[in-house]
């Protein structure tokens, strides 16, 4: 899911993490570090397997690995502007690109591979990495806030369309084109996220008092939760469950929240003749006739679970995931750990801390021992990316830069091809590097 890059650390509390992000499907954590970066498999709760490590690349501030294939995309301080990307398994390099500023954040399907740095966003073909579409009409974005569906198929992408409100540009990665724009928030945004089927769009503000939710791609507003209002907070991460039922947020405080989307109906039983309930009416009618923002924050939900953190002011990103058929929430934090909690799907309420995971301990596991259960990874670049097609390899004529920010070469037939072409390890696809002229 969405990845995060650790700020500076509060006072007095050191980052051992440089950035922590979760797949796509929340079955692996990715983990960069000083030294290098780690994958890990979330396919049990008492055991945490490591199932890559490398050191070859020091100093990595993002890390995002293509579901639980064998393609990760790693982005270095050292090398800031640049992207590689590598077929750990077979401890290759499949091509590396090169821009014009620093990388902020990458996001990746099965079809495209998002680029976004502060002024521009890069969307590649992942199938051969073409540039497809440079978008240059972005307002600064130093953070790098970008989503993209994960379900390629339905290939949608979501930017910051201003830099004092929170308006969002929703994008259409498959033709191209701006769908919608969608005024989210009155304030800039700080977390934006699709669900797994491209049909939800989530936001939050800066200020991370109220977490909206919007139908894709006509942009009407479904849902509008509370985290407080109390104090503002900074959102560190904002996520869906799989199955779209809940929407679970992460901040600088100790309190995780989790929402449940559902929609009161009307069609409620009888009330009961008490005076509480006969006052829970009125407020019910008066709310037709306030004016929006009054009658708004009466409808709004509140958290339907918490997950209370033993730290507060560090980094950290959440996700829901289901561990052994049953529901968890998950929090990574910059200070090297994996928190694990149980998730009451009927109750809610408080979460219950089960686990805690070290994510710096030296103990390793064969890459053979990870444990998700699924298919063998394929043995080409394409067959990982892809799913299993009649196309063929492909002669790829260069690189056409929509906006000129980078020029190609001509990249021979053997080195990518357009389909899911398995190929031997003696002839996997060579490296291929991307430059700027």
């Amino acid at each position: 899911m969405e990845a995060e890059a650790a700020d500076g650390p509060p006072s007095g509390v050191e980052a051992a993490l440089s950035c922590f992000s979760f797949n796509q499907d929340c079955t692996s954590l990715a983990i960069g570090t000083k030294a290098g970066y780690k994958l890990f498999s979330l396919s049990s709760v008492e055991q945490l397997d490591q199932v890559h490590g490398s050191n070859e690349i020091p100093d990595v501030y993002i890390v995002e690995r293509l579901f639980s294939s064998s393609l990760v995309v790693v982005v270095s301080h050292t090398k800031p502007r640049q992207m590689n990307v590598y077929h750990f398994k077979k401890g290759t390099e499949i091509c590396n690109y090169s821009y014009s500023s620093n990388i902020l954040s990458i996001r990746l399907n099965r079809q495209r591979l998002l680029v976004c740095l502060e002024e521009a966003i890069y969307i590649h073909n992942i199938k051969d990495m073409k540039l497809l579409k440079t978008i240059l009409d972005v307002p600064a974005n130093p953070t790098g806030l970008c989503a993209l569906s994960i379900n390629h198929s339905n290939s949608y992408v979501a930017y910051p369309g201003s830099l004092t409100t929170g308006e969002i540009v929703l994008y259409d990665g498959h033709s191209l084109k701006t769908v919608c724009t969608i005024a989210a928030h009155e304030g800039t945004l700080a977390a934006i996220t699709f669900n797994a089927s491209g049909s939800k769009l989530a936001s939050a503000s800066e200020k991370g008092t109220v977490i909206r939710v919007f139908s894709v791609p006509d942009g009407q507003k479904l849902y509008e939760f509370r985290r407080g209002m109390k104090r503002y907070v900074t959102i560190s991460s904002l996520v869906f469950s799989m199955d779209s039922q809940f929407l679970c947020a992460s901040s600088n405080t100790e309190t995780v929240h989790i929402f449940k989307l559902e929609h009161i109906t009307n069609s409620r039983p009888e009330e009961p003749s008490t005076w509480t309930g006969y006052m829970g009416k009125m407020f019910m009618a008066a709310s037709n006739y306030l004016p929006t923002q009054v009658s708004d924050m009466m409808n709004q939900d509140r958290a339907f679970a918490t997950g209370r953190l033993n730290f507060s002011g560090q980094r950290n990103i959440c996700t829901l995931s289901t561990i052994q058929k049953l529901p968890r929430l998950l929090v990574a934090s910059s200070d090297g750990h994996l928190y694990i909690y149980n998730l009451d799907p009927q109750d809610g309420g408080e979460c219950v801390l089960i686990k805690t995971h070290s994510l710096l301990s030296s103990g390793t596991t064969e890459e053979n021992k990870e444990n998700d259960l699924r298919p063998s990874l394929p043995q080409s670049y394409a067959a990982t990316v892809a799913r299993p097609s009649t196309s063929s390899a492909s002669t790829v004529p260069g690189y056409s830069e929509d906006g000129g920010a980078l020029r190609g070469e001509v990249i021979p037939e053997h080195e990518f091809a357009t389909g899911p072409v398995c190929l031997d390890d003696e002839n996997e696809f060579p490296p291929v590097s991307i430059r700027n002229p």
